[in-house]
């Protein structure tokens, strides 16, 4: 796998380009009166966010842990996708190259499935279905709400399944199996019915949200993990606070139903995409950049500061988004944005403190030092 080594840092590269420019998409979205980047720009936040970034650094983990030379095409598409969104060329080249790198997603999780059958792949390829699903949808012409939820789905199949791969640690009774599969056909149901009827599908697919966050909580192991110190503690509280809000999505997807725009939309998506996917990226930074880029994090307590941030600021926003109250919403917004540039600047020094503490624990002694 070394000699995949020296592509990994230019995908990332493209993952965090399609990060700050879908960061600013969100911002102009939301209300904020910035510099246009190109006219387009903001409508772009969605699949920037979801194929763009998230897409890509999926994609490059399970390349990376696959070890082939054609599975990097994936997280390569997905993140030249992100780039031409960001340029502005009109039409289907960004949607087609965001599908096709969903499709080397899915050939990625057909290869693991072929060599170890299990439940916990299989989940995870009907994730990257669901991507490819949303992104073939969106180059079809299909407008992005129709479509998100197969985004939404994605996500939370992934981060679903790879949990259900740490639940053979505690080896999970066969009943909590049977309710996971449950979940997951009612999901892909809801998601199907949305094509036909948009309210009841949505209600299903919340109601399905809600149902996998209660299981989540219930049988992750994070439940037993969080009683432990240091890193292991924390990314145990980052799983537990983005298994909230996801049953808060849940909840609010079962309230309301099929909203196509407006705050209630907003609150539905981002108790999803941030409050549940940033939590879960939060929590697993300091296991992936080791094993994707191969650099040491270092471990502190104030990577408890850019979790809380994330949790006050998204209950500003969806206290805004709830309440009518647009200022609040757009402030929050703001520190949505803010938490994420906090988050990899901890990162970045998380990463350069490692480095410095290794050199130290290397470097020669002197001849005179040792007298």
């Amino acid at each position: 796998m070394e000699r995949f080594k020296m592509i990994r840092m230019p995908l990332m590269a493209l993952a965090l380009l399609a990060l700050l420019a879908g960061g600013w998409a969100g911002l102009e979205r939301i209300g904020w009166h910035l510099p246009a980047l190109q006219p387009d720009l903001a409508s772009m936040h969605g699949p920037l966010m979801v194929a763009g970034v998230l897409g890509t650094v999926i994609s490059l983990e399970r390349a990376v842990a696959l070890g082939r030379r054609w599975a990097y095409a994936a997280p390569l598409l997905q993140g030249l996708g992100g780039l031409v969104l960001i340029v502005g060329v009109p039409g289907w080249p960004g949607p087609l190259l965001l599908a096709l790198g969903a499709l080397m997603l899915v050939a990625i999780f057909a290869m693991f499935l072929r060599q170890q059958p299990a439940l916990f792949i299989m989940i995870m390829l009907v994730g990257a279905l669901t991507l490819l699903i949303g992104n073939v949808l969106w180059l079809g012409g299909w407008p992005i709400y129709t479509i998100v939820l197969w985004w939404v789905a994605f996500l939370v199949l992934t981060i679903a399944g790879e949990r259900l791969e740490l639940g053979r640690l505690r080896q999970l009774p066969a009943r909590a199996e049977r309710l996971f599969i449950l979940c997951v056909t009612l999901l892909v149901s809801g998601l199907i019915v949305v094509m036909f009827a948009p309210d009841l599908g949505t209600r299903i697919v919340s109601f399905t949200s809600l149902g996998l966050a209660c299981w989540l909580l219930r049988y992750d192991i994070a439940r037993r993990t969080v009683r432990k110190i240091g890193l292991t503690r924390y990314i145990a509280v980052c799983l537990l606070s983005g298994y909230v809000w996801l049953g808060m999505s849940g909840i609010i997807g079962l309230v309301f139903g099929y909203v196509p725009a407006g705050p209630l939309y907003d609150a539905m998506l981002h108790t999803v995409f941030v409050g549940f996917v940033l939590a879960m990226i939060f929590g697993h930074a300091p296991v992936i950049i080791p094993a994707v880029l191969g650099a040491q994090v270092r471990f502190t307590r104030a990577f408890y500061g850019h979790l809380a941030l994330l949790h006050a600021s998204l209950l500003l926003r969806i206290a805004g988004d709830l309440t009518g109250m647009g200022l609040v919403r757009r402030w929050g917004g703001l520190l949505n944005a803010v938490t994420i540039v906090v988050f990899l600047g901890v990162m970045i020094w998380a990463v350069r403190a490692a480095k410095q503490r290794e050199s130290c624990i290397h470097k020669p002694v002197s001849l005179s030092a040792r007298r």
